[in-house]
């Protein structure tokens, strides 16, 4: 074999060897680049997952953000629904005390209630000799009822009439004046108590007020506004 035949096999060999690192090269070149397709949309995937769960996070805080700001609302509208039907009632039973006032002022009628009174509490007390205040200016009125409370109680209890000692130094506060609105004042009524002052009934008008409207609040607010809002 001449030189000529060498270099002629040489050249073809260097032909072969770089075509096939050309296809070595470009199969290289499409593997790299499909993989970096791969990689692009993961990446790509997992941002789109990230900005997702960001917003449903944030989502999730602007739905609690709202039910706590309408729960807060709600129980605002609430309380100021029961502070007006407190002022309703509080009204009521301001307007039933000063009814109470007048009372008194009917003679014959109070004459005979303060008398009921007195034997209601002897009732309730059963003892035999008991200490009674008044406002003092029902003093003459008490004392003229006080024989024929003592004889009722006791034909009722069947027991002996008690002692009853009338307090002519401490009294029960007076009714409440334009010059005194606000202080302790007392409708009327007697208050009644055991010798040593261990048991005591108060049964002026204003208690029997008291206790009337606490047995009949639930009524009365079911009359004023149906359904109590819970």
């Amino acid at each position: 074999m001449n030189d000529a035949d060498v270099s002629k096999q040489i050249q073809q060999m260097v032909r072969f060897i770089r075509q096939e690192a050309e296809e070595k090269a470009n199969e290289i070149s499409v593997s790299a680049e499909e993989e970096f397709n791969i990689e692009k949309l993961q990446l790509v995937e997992a941002e789109k997952r990230k900005i997702k769960q960001e917003y449903e996070r944030k989502e999730k805080q602007v739905e609690i953000r709202r039910k706590i700001e309408y729960s807060m609302q709600l129980n605002a509208s609430r309380i100021k629904v029961l502070q007006a039907q407190d002022d309703l009632v509080s009204s009521m039973k301001e307007a039933a005390g000063k009814e109470l006032l007048q009372v008194s002022h009917h003679h014959h009628t109070y004459k005979k209630l303060l008398k009921e009174l007195i034997v209601q509490s002897l009732l309730r007390l059963k003892e035999p000799a008991v200490l009674l205040r008044c406002r003092e200016a029902d003093l003459e009125l008490v004392d003229s009822v006080l024989h024929s409370a003592k004889h009722e109680y006791a034909e009722k209890a069947n027991v002996h009439p008690p002692e009853i000692v009338v307090d002519n130094y401490v009294f029960l506060p007076p009714a409440p004046s334009h010059q005194q609105a606000h202080g302790l004042f007392c409708s009327g009524g007697v208050v009644l108590a055991s010798r040593d002052g261990k048991i005591v009934c108060e049964n002026t008008l204003d208690a029997r007020l008291d206790v009337v409207f606490r047995k009949k609040l639930p009524e009365i607010r079911k009359l004023l506004f149906g359904q109590v809002v819970a």
